[in-house]
């Protein structure tokens, strides 16, 4: 992770005086994202995406934007997956393909996006709301699993452990997955929460793990509408983060029936939707009580 990484120089005030020492940052560029699509007689390369993002797993996140934007439907609609050094100044690898089989259709109209899109942008960039609902969404199981409160409380000490780059920089998200006995599967840092999140959703396309049904997904951060449209594209049936969720979100998840926790930290947490998935210490389903407007 060495070029996530970048170290600078910085005057540093304390209550004991003034002092200079070197700190470490986590590394933002920005990453161009490309589709080849169509007949070997008739090639089309497309300008999909340009996402500021933290270097690594360029190819997972390259794979886990198509997927969950609904361009793409599976990992085995592609043939491969590079960077294209030949317009990458500097030796900086910021721009990556991503080749389809020549029967694959790109569903490129599932996502009106600008080609720049900020690190933290959210649903920026889309043409509208309706585009982002119209986006596939992985068949889920039809029947519930439960877990305890207590396995939820372990979860955050579990990806503090974990964050590697976090740990020198204190500036990236992490989205990480966990199965029900609360043991983590998957994590995935970026300078983005989103992009952390396609990370992680294309690691698991790689390696034939969705949908991810039994699993639980932690944020890092904040829950976003867009990050629980990814979830759910990736049939995700439980999310967790540690800072709050919007109320677009909150509507998304119940929406799809997605259990959505948020403030999960310590040992409290607050549930917003689908809260029969998660036992209290009596070993009862939560429930929301509604309140009249």
């Amino acid at each position: 992770m060495q070029d996530a990484i970048k170290q600078f120089q910085i005057v540093k005030t304390t209550g004991k005086g003034v002092y200079s020492e070197a700190d470490n940052l986590a590394v933002e560029e920005p990453l161009e994202i490309r589709l080849s699509y169509g007949t070997v007689k008739n090639r089309t390369v497309k300008n999909v995406s340009v996402t500021m993002r933290t270097p690594g797993n360029d190819v997972e996140l390259a794979m886990g934007f198509l997927f969950s934007e609904g361009i793409i439907q599976s990992a085995k609609d592609l043939t491969g997956a590079s960077h294209n050094t030949i317009s990458c100044a500097a030796n900086k690898q910021n721009t990556i393909q991503v080749d389809l089989k020549e029967d694959a259709v790109p569903h490129l109209q599932s996502s009106e996006r600008n080609f720049y899109t900020t690190s933290s942008c959210g649903v920026c960039g889309k043409g509208s709301i309706d585009a982002i609902r119209t986006v596939h969404r992985m068949i889920q199981q039809t029947e519930d699993w439960q877990v305890d409160n207590e396995l939820l409380y372990h979860l955050p000490q579990v990806l503090q452990k974990h964050q590697a780059v976090f740990a020198d920089t204190g500036g990236l998200h992490a989205s990480a997955l966990f199965n029900l006995e609360g043991e983590l599967q998957l994590l995935r840092e970026d300078v983005g929460r989103h992009n952390a999140l396609d990370k992680l959703i294309g690691a698991a396309l790689n390696e034939g793990l969705l949908p991810l049904n039994n699993h639980i997904l932690l944020l890092s951060g904040r829950a976003s509408f867009e990050l629980i449209q990814k979830a759910a594209a990736a049939g995700i049936m439980m999310v967790a983060a540690v800072g709050a969720p919007s109320s677009l979100a909150v509507e998304l998840a119940q929406e799809f029936g997605i259990t959505l926790v948020g403030f999960l930290r310590g040992h409290r947490f607050n549930i917003y939707s689908a809260p029969q998935r998660i036992l209290s210490s009596t070993h009862h389903p939560f429930n929301l009580i509604k309140v009249d407007a």
